[in-house]
């Protein structure tokens, strides 16, 4: 269980299906009773609704899933067993998921700071859990009966079964309390390397402000510093100044911003290399995540932490996932050679043959700089159409037109929220009620979590044959599925994002109402498309440093630095800056089939009601509770996976031609 869970962090996921014997205490969030107005906690946890509350919601979780244990030893038929092993999962991921999402979000210091140690206390029952052969011998015995009636059921028995052997409870004593160490230290060592993300972000300060664009100045702090300038009442006598600059915090969004639209090469230079090369502290944290990882593995028979993570996985092995990504970046060589060329040679005639080089810092801005010029593009014109008001009116659009249902805002109860700038919707279908609701927090500020992401508070789960916990089995509830497959519906829904016969429908100018022009559309995704090969490559990288840094370890450990360095150089063409270190603040590549869904099922008429039924029935209601590759093939039939040595990888063709990447000697690739 502790290694299904302790992958339910953002950037990056056990549901009460019975009640006959002990008493009916919920644990489900009051949010499903959209018309409450009386006062709760937060996000609906009537325990929440002070800091101190999480106190006694990690010790009511500890107390329901010890009854729920209880009820296991006594061996009840085996649909009880993953019923109630479902419903410990349930109890203390609602702890392990509302602690997550406060911590990073909330922006009362009292609130993170209880849910900082209901995270510690939680996580201390978790390896109790993981550890628990009462459990354990009853997954194995609700697995191996034969008893279980449905493919979910069993699916759920084999999967627990794993996540047991992964968390080391068949190990002798002296191994298990060693790989009980090692996850308990990775899960601090991830933890702190996030949050050294969000504490160190570097920053650097640029004067005068003129050396920065207008156009991002709201994106950074205003700074002064005191000159001496000439007095205007004595020729000759000094007196200080206050000059105007800017500083640049150096996260990755306000960087990226920098990097496109700053064409001071200083100025970018100096942003680049300090957001390339904190936070310091993470250089230690990583060789020491790298470590114990490895040592896990080993422990647990596998060659690589690589190897042992990608158990359940559509791939199945590092070995298919490497030989495939080197595939791609053979395939995707020449074309991204081509783009680099051309993307050099601009530079040279902006300024001069005396630029020899295109360095890190100058592909944003050159690319931006040709994009805008291709196509005449200007961002604040385009961002003029998708006010958050129109974006949210797409979202109602798509979950009507697909599925049949509505995408309201709904009130919250006093103390459900967290700020205000938060909003609460539901899903609502006419015939089928309440389908699920989502808390949108959109806007940064000062101690939130910096990137885009998604936190779960409750999965959808069956709780008896009248009465379902929404959003069967919550393990298997929404995102919770192979994390290879986990992209896959939203890199779909991103095709529709950039479709105008949908976009026609909601993107209209927040002043004007005017309609998005259909040739500002074409000139978006004609912008999109430019470069598409040094993308691609970029991605490919990124994997291959993932594979790499916790794959198989050399006899001589090497500096980690060293070989991102040399994969850099074999899989890009990016210089590589010394002193920069990409990989200390790298926090994730290919999706299986979005391309493929989009052409075969989607592309001919993206709004069909007929289209959404297929989506929902066939992809969408089944979360983690069939197979991956089924899903697919089932959604779309063939042309959508293949398998490559042993594993399965996606069938790219689709994607490839999309990019204009495919030709005679790389057709063999994506199929």
């Amino acid at each position: 269980m502790w290694n299904f869970i302790k992958n339910r962090e953002p950037n990056i996921h056990m549901k009460r299906l019975f009640e006959p014997f002990l008493s009916y205490r919920h644990f489900r969030t009051r949010a499903v009773d959209r018309q409450n107005t009386s006062s709760t906690g937060l996000y609906g946890f009537d325990h929440l609704k002070s800091p101190k509350g999480f106190q006694r919601f990690v010790d009511e979780a500890i107390e329901r899933s010890s009854e729920l244990i209880d009820y296991i030893s006594g061996m009840p038929s085996s649909a009880e067993i993953i019923r109630a092993m479902d419903e410990i999962s349930d109890t203390v991921c609602s702890v392990v998921d509302s602690a997550e999402l406060c911590r990073q979000t909330h922006p009362a210091r009292g609130f993170v700071e209880e849910a900082i140690k209901a995270s510690m206390k939680i996580n201390v029952y978790l390896h109790f859990l993981n550890t628990n052969h009462t459990l354990y011998n009853a997954v194995k015995k609700a697995e191996q009966d034969g008893h279980l009636l449905t493919e979910e059921a069993r699916r759920a028995a084999l999967h627990l079964h794993i996540d047991f052997e992964k968390g080391g409870i068949h190990l002798p004593c002296g191994k298990l309390d060693r790989v009980n160490q090692l996850n308990m230290d990775a899960h601090k060592l991830c933890r702190e390397y996030g949050e050294n993300i969000i504490n160190d972000p570097g920053y650097v300060d640029i004067f005068p402000a003129s050396r920065i664009p207008r156009q991002i100045q709201h994106l950074l702090k205003p700074i002064y510093r005191l000159t001496s300038g000439v007095s205007k009442e004595s020729l000759g006598s000094y007196e200080d100044e206050q000059e105007k600059g800017f500083r640049i915090i150096t996260e990755p969004r306000t960087l990226f911003s920098v990097l496109q639209l700053t064409p001071d090469e200083q100025v970018r230079k100096m942003a680049y290399l300090k957001g390339s090369s904190v936070p310091h502290a993470n250089h230690e944290v990583l060789d020491k995540l790298i470590n114990s990882r490895h040592e896990l593995a080993q422990i647990m028979g596998c060659k690589s932490y690589a190897e042992f993570v990608m158990q359940l996985n559509m791939a199945s092995s590092p070995e298919v996932v490497v030989s495939f990504l080197q595939e791609m970046s053979n395939m995707v060589k020449e074309k991204a050679d081509e783009e680099f060329n051309t993307i050099r040679n601009l530079k040279r005639d902006v300024c001069g043959q005396r630029c020899v080089d295109l360095e890190p810092w100058d592909e944003a801005y050159y690319t931006t700089m040709m994009k805008s010029s291709a196509y005449n593009l200007d961002s604040a014109v385009v961002a003029s159409y998708f006010s958050l008001p129109q974006c949210i009116e797409g979202l109602k659009l798509l979950v009507k037109s697909l599925f049949g249902a509505s995408f309201d805002s709904v009130p919250m109860a006093p103390g459900e929220s967290w700020h205000p700038d938060v909003l609460k919707m539901c899903i609502h279908h006419p015939e089928e009620g309440d389908l699920g609701f989502l808390y949108l927090d959109l806007f940064s500020r000062k101690g939130k979590y910096p990137g885009c992401a998604t936190f779960a508070i409750k999965g959808g789960r069956k709780i008896s044959e009248t009465e379902y916990q929404l959003p069967d089995y919550q393990h298997f509830a929404g995102t919770r599925v192979a994390l290879d497959f986990a992209e896959t519906p939203s890199n779909l829904f991103e095709y529709y994002a950039r479709d105008y016969r949908v976009l026609k429908k909601f993107a209209r100018h927040y002043s004007t109402g005017e309609v998005i022009p259909e040739k500002l559309v074409k000139s978006l995704n004609g912008a999109r498309d430019m470069f598409a090969a040094t993308e691609l490559q970029r991605q490919i990288f990124y994997a291959l440093v993932d594979q790499t840094l916790f794959g198989e370890q050399l006899s001589v450990p090497r500096d980690t630095n060293s070989i991102v360095a040399h994969l850099k150089r074999q899989h890009s063409n990016e210089k590589h800056v010394e002193g920069t270190h990409m990989h200390i603040r790298f926090s994730h590549f290919l999706t299986y089939g979005a391309a493929t869904i989009w052409k075969k099922l989607c592309q001919e008429d993206p709004l069909s009601p007929t289209t959404g039924t297929l989506l929902r029935t066939k992809l969408l209601q089944y979360g983690g509770a069939k197979e991956p590759a089924d899903l697919l093939t089932d959604l779309v039939g063939d042309g959508i996976v293949r398998y490559h040595n042993g594993g399965i990888v996606p069938d790219v063709t689709s994607c490839l031609e999309e990019l204009k990447l495919l030709d005679d000697k790389n057709r063999h690739i994506g199929k």
